[in-house]
């Protein structure tokens, strides 16, 4: 039997992964990206909000096949439903408007499609993928490269690979193997809930109502889902709390200042899961192994939003990796990798770090009132269309 030789070998087949898979396989690299899922985008646990330049930067179409919805600006509330309103629709009236010629901000895309489109793209750039397989370990070899251990179908199989890329998701198993800390703790992980719902009138703007009284430690939103659906979910921090997501959610249904809008609502699906609300890695990387995307929680910590981080954070690692491997050099240390981290930092790592802080010094407060304070203004300053994290 052929070994079976790459030059990346990417493990999570998600934004990130699909990313960097992509790029690098236009760039002339033979990729093999492997996920032990066989739906992809499932289970869904994310609201599916990106912006639009978060898509052009990274060159993938605006396609009806993924988007749900356009989204032209935000609504932040208070906890009595005092409201800051960003509707480029006002704000940039002859360029942003669903009229011939103008353009949304951004989108709610629905996961499981725009998943899929994602990898699809990565194939028709050249890609090997591989569902339902499962990364075992890995291990770098003397001349350089590295093997990984695959498990497909109950197939062992073992691949030899330049550099793997961990694309696995939260506390991510491929950095654990090089003895990265890729644990959350539980003060940074936000238990979140969402129903897709009808009957509830949106008008095409992200809305965001923070405050303790709904969402401790986090925040609740309403999204437009597109066909006359929306979505109305929150997260909370479990140590700020002794109640599950789903009472506080049915709280914020039933006696929020939203409950005459929602009185008509109709549940017809329920998704959820955990985002973290934490500090990026202070190392991504290893021999022979960088991480991208939730793996290397490149997750805005105010907002919990990941999917425009993920592409972002997708096409640096390609770049740094087909600059790397086009010095056709044999050496993948950890010392090498460490070039992709800088990047990261230069272009969006830093200001991530920043945020990470502001969120911080926000839950330090220990009075509740000045706390939810704190949290409107600060997301109130996030989403001004003057704030220095507009990529983040």
């Amino acid at each position: 039997m052929t070994p079976l030789e790459y030059d990346l070998l990417i493990v999570g087949s998600g934004p990130a992964g699909a990313t960097v898979a992509r790029y690098a396989a236009e760039a002339g690299l033979s990729v093999l990206l492997v996920d032990k899922k066989q739906e992809l985008g499932a289970p869904i646990q994310c609201s599916g909000a990106v912006s639009r330049h978060a898509l052009e930067e990274v060159n993938l179409p605006l396609d009806e096949e993924y988007i749900l919805e356009p989204i032209y600006g935000f609504a932040i509330y208070n906890q009595v439903g005092e409201a800051t309103k960003i509707d480029y629709r006002k704000l940039k009236e002859d360029e942003y408007g669903p009229e011939p010629g103008k353009k949304p901000l951004g989108y709610v895309v629905d996961r499981r499609r725009f998943d899929r489109y994602c990898m699809t793209q990565a194939e028709r750039a050249g890609v090997d993928t591989w569902l339902k397989t499962e990364a075992k370990g890995y291990a770098p070899l003397p001349d350089g490269r590295c093997v990984v251990q695959l498990k497909r179908y109950n197939e062992e199989i073992a691949v030899t690979c330049k550099v793997l890329v961990g694309a696995d998701g939260l506390m991510s198993q491929v950095g654990k193997w090089a003895g990265l800390q890729t644990h959350i703790k539980i003060t940074e992980l936000a238990g979140c809930l969402q129903f897709i719902v009808d009957n509830v009138e949106t008008e095409g703007l992200l809305e965001i109502i923070t405050g303790h009284e709904w969402a401790p430690g986090g925040y609740a939103w309403v999204f437009p889902k597109g066909h006359g659906y929306a979505e109305i979910g929150l997260g909370v921090i479990p140590t700020m709390t002794k109640q599950s997501a789903q009472w506080h959610l049915d709280k914020f249904i039933k006696q929020s200042f939203f409950k005459d809008r929602f009185a008509n609502s109709r549940i017809l699906e329920v998704q959820g899961g955990g985002v973290p609300l934490a500090a990026p890695l202070r190392t991504q990387y290893a021999d022979n192994m960088i991480l991208v995307g939730d793996a290397a929680r490149h997750v805005n910590p105010i907002t919990g939003g990941g999917i425009h981080t993920a592409l972002n954070g997708g096409k640096i690692a390609a770049r740094f990796l087909i600059d790397h491997l086009a010095k056709g050099g044999n050496s993948f240390t950890a010392a090498d990798m460490k070039g992709y981290q800088d990047a990261w930092l230069e272009a969006l790592g830093d200001k991530m770090w920043k945020l990470y802080r502001k969120k911080t010094a926000v839950f330090h407060h220990e009075d509740i009132p000045t706390r939810d304070a704190y949290l409107y203004e600060t997301m109130s300053d996030y989403f001004d269309p003057n704030s220095e994290y507009k990529k983040i």
